[in-house]
Formats: structure tokens, C-alpha cells, sequence
């Protein structure tokens, strides 16, 4: 199954797929499990082996450790070593997907991120009736490490491009760059790229039991000293292999290059895992020289910080007509109890995991103005607070992988002000945002309703997320 990265709508898996392995750092063993997820999910990692079953997302926010590989953690939950699974899902083109683990690491099989790329293929790529979102910038976004002295930069760009320069002093590294010129090329010339270290590394990692689930084979070792028989004497009887020698090009015998600068390509990988945690596509050229995953997750966040500023997350949410709906009123009608008369949303055009927009037509044949001022007709503003309230519907279940067995309530209402009459002929911009995570089935959204770029109507919304067989 080839990816279909160049799709306009976003797209998931056709099923669920399951790996096994160990975690580098933890050594334990792991069993990871890839399921299909609603449009606007991105990337989440649950933790099906803790109470309560906690999930985290995919976030920059949520980095706490990124010394030996990216770590992610909310509301105590933590995920080791998430960036090789965001890279293959990155590099194939999956917007949405949810990612469940047994343990507290991510398995790190060969190294790389082909096992992850085979898992997705078995299984497939779906396209979803949403549309993808990527955001486009408009002006460079740099950012600078003096310490490790590493530069990141992101540049305007037509496609999501990536160069990669590392230098490390070495002998036999020497410097290498390593270049993708479009996602379409992960598969193959990115994607199969394994981890490395310096045999100094590994000596100091072996020490103080920093890779419990470490082998030769799922990492490449480089020799920059000289190293006496009885030190790979060592290593061989650690990682339970006859003989360990080290090749003419200054690399341990565990493993055959894949490519001859097949580190630099694997620090690409990083960056392509490390900068998913943006939360959203993005159309840049990115040139990073010497990366690592602390100043990956720096950078990200700086990026997000710029998308914040875009006007497509803040402020009036714009509406293009001949823009292709999330979706439309019969997908709608699928997703809410409400129906006609009752119905006051015609389609989404917006949904991420944090918001929505939907879009109302107010028309002089609405039922209510028959009765409502029929001689100076006036939307009633307590439908107008029913139409966010259905919207904001629209994201509380999108958060919920069956959905359809749920559905919301009201539990409150709060700072509503009306600040514009809305009349027959006007198409209401209806956005929800969340002010908080959800917990325990309570959401609480600001809502904001717009007649072209004017306000008409905001609040505070809070509602409950029950099951309907709890009712």
C-alpha cells in the first residue's frame, strides 16, 4: 500500500496494527498497538497499562525529557522515545491516529522507522471526509542554540522540505548533510535510516545501565579511538555476540550502512518526528545544522507560537464558500441527535482536536421568525447560543473514538453577551474553542459567533459528554 501523502483531505489508518519490542532506554518490553482516529485527532499516545488508561498528546507543550530521544508526559502518564513512530506516520502521510502502549517506552526495533512504515502498509491508509489544514509561513522563523550550536530555520516553501548538516568533529563521520526535497521521499530514502552513537557513548550508556533493551542491531556504533582487543572483547560478551571487530570505515560490525551518510539522514528522521509535535502540517523549508531532539522540540515550539498568530487559529475565522466542507449537513445529521427544526448548523469547515467552526445560513423561511418580530425579523439569541452549542458538539465527540454512543449536555452558561443583531440573510461564522482539556466528559469552550468579521454574539459554554446507555 503506497501512501498518498499528497492528499487534500486528511486520512487515517484502514485498521488497527500491532508491534512488539523493546524500549532502548527502559528495556522493557512493549506492545504498541497503531488504531484509526476521527478527523482533527492528530497523533496520541495511550497508556493502556496505567489506571484510568491516560492518554497524551503529541505535543511540544508536553516534552519533559529529550536527552536520550523525545519524551512526552501529561497528567503523569509518560511515553519514551515518541519520534520514530511520527516520523513514519509523518512521511506516509497519516494526519490521525491513535497509538496505545503496554509500557512506558515506545519499541525501538531496528532503529529506525521502517518496522513502523511496514506496520501502517499492512494494514493501509484511508482518506477521511475532512479537509487537511497545512499552514503555510510567510516569513522566516529562526532559531539559535549557542550552547550546543545548533541553528534551525524555516523558510517560506511551496512543500515541506528538509536539510539536515551535522558535524561532529569526528574523524570518521566528517561532516555530512542529508537533504529531503519533499515528504513523498521519506518512504525510501529517509525512512529506513538507523540511529547512531559513538562507541564512547555506548561505553558510558553500558556504565550506568542507560539502555536496557540496547542491542547491536537496532543502532550504529561508530569508532572515533582507538580501542583494545579486550574492550570488544567486552562488547561482545554484553550484547551476546561471538566476535565484535571494527571495519575499515570506523564503524562496528553489527550492522551494513543502508546509505554512506545514513547518520545524517537518520538525524532528518529525528527532525521530521521531533517537529510533528507542532500539531500541524506545514509548508516551510526547513535547514537544520547540527540537530538534536532538545533544540527539534525548541523549534517546534516556535513554530507553533507563529501558527497561534496565524489568522486561521485566532481571531475571525475566515469562510471561503467554495472551500470543501469537514463536514456537511448529512454528515452532521449523522453526528448529532438534532434534526430539523431543531438543526442549526449546515456544515463545519474548521475541526482540530482544540477547535471548530461551523457555519449557520440564517434564512427568512426559518420557522422561528414567524413568530419572532415577523415584522423586523431577528435571529433570537438563545438560538443563536443553540447553534454554538451544537457546533461545540462537533468537537467534544470528535475527542471520542466512538462517538456515536454519546452524546452532550448543557451545564452551563456564562459571560453571554449580544453584540449584533443577526437577520435573514446573513450566514453566522459559529467557532468553539477549548479552555481546558477535557476531563471526565466536561468540556468548557469559548464561544464566539461572527456575521462576516463583526461579533455577534460570545460566552462561556460548558457541557457534559455522557453515554447514551448511562442516561
Amino acid at each position: 500500500m503506497q501512501s498518498t501523502n499528497e492528499s487534500q483531505n486528511q486520512q487515517t489508518l484502514k485498521g488497527s496494527v500491532t508491534l512488539h519490542g523493546v524500549g532502548l532506554h527502559t528495556g522493557k518490553t512493549v506492545t504498541m498497538t497503531m488504531r484509526p482516529a476521527n478527523p482533527g485527532f492528530g497523533y496520541r499516545f495511550q497508556r493502556i497499562d496505567l489506571p484510568e488508561q491516560p492518554v497524551v498528546k503529541a505535543d511540544a507543550d508536553y516534552v519533559v525529557d529529550t536527552s536520550r530521544g523525545t519524551t512526552i508526559e501529561f497528567n503523569g502518564a509518560r511515553v519514551n522515545t515518541v519520534e520514530h513512530t511520527l516520523s513514519a506516520l509523518v512521511g506516509l502521510g497519516v494526519d490521525n491516529a491513535l497509538i496505545e502502549l503496554d509500557g512506558p517506552e515506545v519499541p525501538i526495533l531496528d532503529g529506525s522507522a521502517r518496522e513502523f512504515m511496514e506496520a501502517i502498509d499492512s494494514v493501509g491508509i484511508e482518506e477521511q471526509e475532512a479537509r487537511r489544514i497545512v499552514y503555510s509561513i510567510d516569513s522566516n522563523i529562526h532559531y539559535y542554540d549557542p550552547v550546543k550550536n545548533v541553528d534551525m530555520l524555516a523558510v517560506p516553501s511551496n512543500d515541506y522540505a528538509i536539510t539536515t548538516l551535522i558535524d561532529f568533529n569526528s574523524p570518521v563521520l566528517g561532516t555530512q548533510h542529508a537533504s529531503l526535497k519533499n515528504i513523498t521521499e521519506f518512504r525510501g530514502e529517509i525512512g529506513p535510516c538507523r540511529t547512531f552513537c559513538f562507541l564512547h557513548e555506548l561505553e558510558y550508556l553500558l556504565d550506568n545501565n542507560l539502555i536496557k533493551g540496547g542491542d547491536l542491531s537496532n543502532a550504529i556504533v561508530v569508532v572515533d579511538k582507538v580501542v583494545s582487543q579486550e574492550e570488544l572483547n567486552r562488547l561482545a560478551l554484553v550484547f551476546n555476540k561471538q566476535k565484535i571487530e571494527v571495519k575499515q570505515e570506523g564503524i562496528l560490525n553489527n550492522i551494513q550502512l543502508r546509505f554512506t551518510n545514513e547518520p545524517a539522514r537518520h538525524k532528518l528522521l529525528d527532525v521530521v518526528g521531533d517537529l510533528a509535535l507542532v500539531g500541524h502540517p506545514i509548508k516551510a523549508h526547513i535547514i537544520a545544522s547540527r540537530p538534536g531532539h532538545a533544540t527539534n522540540v525548541e523549534f517546534a515550539k516556535k513554530i507553533k507560537q507563529y501558527i497561534k498568530k496565524n489568522k486561521h487559529l485566532s481571531g475571525v475565522p475566515h469562510y471561503d464558500p467554495n472551500q470543501q466542507a469537514i463536514y456537511d449537513l448529512s454528515q452532521i445529521t449523522k453526528k448529532l441527535p438534532h434534526k430539523f427544526p431543531f438543526l442549526f448548523v449546515d456544515k463545519i469547515i474548521e475541526l482540530t482536536d482544540n477547535h471548530v467552526v461551523g457555519i449557520k445560513n440564517v434564512t427568512f423561511n426559518e420557522h422561528f421568525f414567524q413568530g419572532h418580530f415577523p415584522g423586523n425579523p431577528v435571529m433570537p439569541g438563545v438560538l443563536q447560543i443553540e447553534a454554538l452549542a451544537q457546533t461545540g458538539g462537533i468537537l467534544a465527540l470528535n475527542n471520542i473514538s466512538d462517538p456515536e454512543n454519546y452524546d452532550t449536555y448543557f451545564l452551563k452558561i456564562d459571560k453571554v453577551r449580544f453584540k449584533q443583531v443577526v437577520r435573514p440573510g446573513d450566514t453566522l461564522i459559529l467557532k468553539l474553542e477549548l479552555l481546558n482539556p477535557i476531563r471526565r466528559g466536561i468540556c468548557e469552550m469559548k464561544a464566539t459567533a461572527y456575521v462576516g468579521n463583526k461579533l455577534a454574539t460570545e460566552a462561556e459554554l460548558v457541557a457534559q459528554i455522557i453515554r447514551k446507555d448511562k442516561k
